[in-house]
């Protein structure tokens, strides 16, 4: 007989839980990334996905199809390709390490061309400002001029369109020490946007506005196209979607939004906007 103080047959309670090393139980592990634009996740909650646009005071902005923009807290509750993930700040470390920050290069120039300075303490913003409209605008200027700018202490802003180009303007109050500067998309002489940017320019605060622009349909053809290895952008048909026709015509993934927005980053990719259009 066997002893009472021992279970026969299989135990159903499994070892002692309080036995010795029960702490160290073996935990399922979340891995980290670092946010990147272009980057897909879903929310593991609502099940919105889209691709990472930006982030700023702890949120991560993700943009999903029909260009719907929602924003999430940075840190867990993230899926990437469907597992669980914990998103972080990109790490700046390599940055201070070798003097290379976001747009410098190796040879001590930033992306613009310009002799990058040493490392500064973050300034205090000017009251000037330069407004940009559309966000791979607004993109493609932080990526080549960003680091000039933060050197100088202007901040630039994404703007949504030019049609409220004079209330924008006028809300914004710009003034002698206050000035704003604004990057019009396709502004082409006879244009509706150019006789919006002329009123403006003309108006009461022309003396402290200017605004400015650029000639080519998107801004994706403001890169040469021989830095993609191409002989020259697609011509996108009349009433088609610049983005999609063009992402179509190369042969790119152009189903939604997600798409579209990872061929803006194979664009955006180190190396290819450091040459523009002349």
């Amino acid at each position: 007989m066997p002893p009472l103080n021992r279970p026969v047959g299989p135990d159903r309670y499994g070892t002692d839980v309080l036995a010795p090393g029960w702490q160290q139980k073996p935990k399922k592990v979340v891995p980290e990334i670092s946010l990147e634009r272009g980057l897909v996740l879903e929310d593991a909650r609502t099940g919105f996905c889209g691709a990472v646009t930006r982030w700023e005071n702890g949120l991560v902005v993700l943009e999903g199809r029909g260009a719907k923009r929602r924003s999430f807290p940075i840190g867990p509750g993230l899926l990437l390709e469907g597992k669980p993930v914990v998103v972080k700040l990109p790490a700046r470390v390599s940055a201070r390490a070798t003097g290379i920050g976001p747009g410098r290069t190796a040879s001590g120039r930033t992306a613009s061309g310009s002799i990058a300075g040493p490392k500064e303490r973050a300034k205090v913003a000017l009251p000037s400002r330069i407004y940009v409209e559309g966000r791979h605008d607004a993109e493609l200027v932080e990526k080549i001029w960003g680091d000039d700018l933060r050197h100088c202490g202007v901040v630039v802003e994404f703007m949504d369109g030019i049609d409220d180009l004079a209330d924008i303007v006028a809300e914004f109050a710009p003034e002698q020490g206050r000035r704003l500067g604004v990057l019009a998309d396709h502004l082409v002489p006879g244009s509706k946007e150019s006789r919006i940017a002329a009123s403006v320019t003309r108006g009461r605060y022309a003396d402290v506005v200017l605004v400015t622009g650029h000639p080519f349909v998107d801004i994706w053809q403001a890169v040469k196209p021989a830095k993609l290895g191409l002989s020259a952008w697609p011509t996108v048909p009349r009433g088609t979607d610049i983005k999609y026709g063009t992402c179509a015509a190369l042969g790119w993934p152009h189903r939604d939004q997600t798409d579209i927005a990872h061929a803006w980053q194979r664009i955006l990719a180190d190396g290819v906007v450091r040459e523009l259009v002349d």
